[in-house]
């Protein structure tokens, strides 16, 4: 048995501890009340979230998790996760936009190329970021996006969608082919060639900008080739799969805090209820006190399956930095703590966004408060891995042993070996929205 928590504990024993919390929210939290001011104005005008993605970078947001000696803040994964939720109960929009930048982070924490890594940290700690153009709008998984070789260089041409948060970036990662190679490729966001436009129609998390991103002929010199793998290669496992799912369960954590502010906010303001004539003290009715009660319930079960889940990723981040890469177990705990928090994030928080009207009544569905878009928000983070796949596939781990990950990369070679279009990648990572 891993013990999460003593991890966690010599952790902040080490030279390099972390920074303290507290010290670290303090920089964010007057940004962060301010985004949640003008959520529902933003939400009402369908105003991209510019302006406040601006003030969170200039605050070193995006750089809380790149190491102190590039000019970060050195954070834990529970604290970028903890910051995330605050953030979310301002506006989750904003945690899904920053996703693939965290992420792209992440990944370069694990890279053993030094010299890559202190370019790209010194960059992202002076404020930029990065955003993704992974997914395509195909009849099957696959990159049609392509990479050709053009003098000393190469050019990109094709389109991506869910490409949430480009919009906002200053680099864009891209999934890109070459023959039968797949390739990681990151491109400035304002390069000639690249069309990035706000098309996203879902009916939640409007925005996220993960619309469509075009590439037109865009120069790539070779060093913005940074990755590259054969079609079908089983790479070593990891925990970043996890880590991409943790951003939803971080913006469900969000939604729940805001819920549940906003259920206070309102049965406070109240002065009638239903059936009662005259004015009413609402917020001393029991029946409105057993729902908020309910409400404050819920969102605690988000919190607590959020640290749970980050506690597993530190501890498949220290097994990968200490070159375990061969044990199996630690990265299958964190996917399977993943999977098993998202089945049950997504009931709680849907629970908590639908149970507000109990005490809002017909008010509290007037169009200028947008309290709506908990629900919608909720709902379209949801869709993003369908929660009947992770039943299916936490089944198959408890009855057969068998990890989601082996079974991704079984479904890839027997798709390959049919002759036809196999996925991306033999991970899960490349088809996350």
């Amino acid at each position: 048995m891993i013990d999460f928590h003593a991890h966690a504990r010599q952790s902040q024993q080490r030279p390099d501890a972390p920074p303290e919390y507290e010290a670290l929210a303090a920089r964010f939290r007057p940004i962060f009340a301010r985004i949640a001011e003008t959520a529902a104005e933003r939400e009402s005008e369908r105003r991209l979230p510019f302006e406040e993605i601006e003030a969170l970078t200039n605050a070193g947001f995006g750089a809380i998790r790149v190491p102190v000696q590039y000019g970060g803040a050195g954070a834990t994964i529970t604290q970028v996760f903890r910051l995330l939720a605050e953030l979310g109960a301002a506006d989750s929009n904003i945690v899904q936009a920053l996703r693939a930048h965290f992420a792209f982070v992440e990944s370069r924490l694990n890279e053993e190329d030094q010299t890559g890594n202190a370019i790209w940290f010194e960059r992202i700690a002076s404020g930029q970021l990065i955003g993704a153009a992974m997914a395509e709008r195909t009849t099957a998984t696959e990159t049609l996006v392509a990479l050709t070789p053009d003098g000393n260089g190469w050019r990109l041409n094709g389109e991506k969608f869910y490409c949430t948060g480009t919009l906002y970036a200053d680099w864009i990662h891209v999934a890109a082919a070459h023959g039968e190679d797949r390739l990681g490729v990151i491109v400035p966001a304002t390069a000639d060639g690249v069309t990035r436009i706000d098309d996203w129609d879902g009916f939640g998390q409007r925005m996220t900008a993960s619309g469509t991103t075009r590439f037109d002929q865009v120069r790539v010199e070779s060093d913005q080739v940074i990755r590259r793998w054969a079609r079908g290669e089983f790479r070593p496992d990891t925990y970043i799969t996890a880590f991409f799912q943790q951003f939803h369960l971080a913006a469900f954590s969000g939604i729940g805090r805001a819920i549940l502010n906003d259920t206070v906010a309102f049965v406070r303001a109240k002065t009638r209820t239903f059936g009662v004539p005259g004015t009413a003290d609402v917020a001393a009715d029991p029946l409105v006190q057993r729902v908020v009660g309910r409400v404050s319930a819920l969102s605690f079960g988000l919190d607590a399956i959020l640290e749970n889940v980050s506690l597993a990723l530190e501890v498949a981040h220290a097994a990968w930095l200490a070159g375990n890469r061969g044990d199996e177990g630690v990265f299958l705990a964190a996917d399977i703590a993943a999977y098993r928090g998202q089945l049950l994030a997504i009931d709680l928080v849907l629970q908590a966004s639908s149970l507000f009207f109990e005490v809002g009544g017909a008010s509290a569905t007037q169009e200028h408060r947008r309290l709506d878009r908990h629900w919608r928000n909720a709902r379209v983070i949801a869709s993003h891995n369908p929660a009947i796949q992770r039943e299916r596939a936490l089944g198959e781990y408890f009855l057969l042993g068998t990890s989601p990950r082996k079974a991704w990369a079984d479904r890839f070679a027997a798709t390959s070996s049919d002759g036809e279009k196999a996925p991306v990648l033999a991970t899960e990572e490349a088809t996350h929205g």
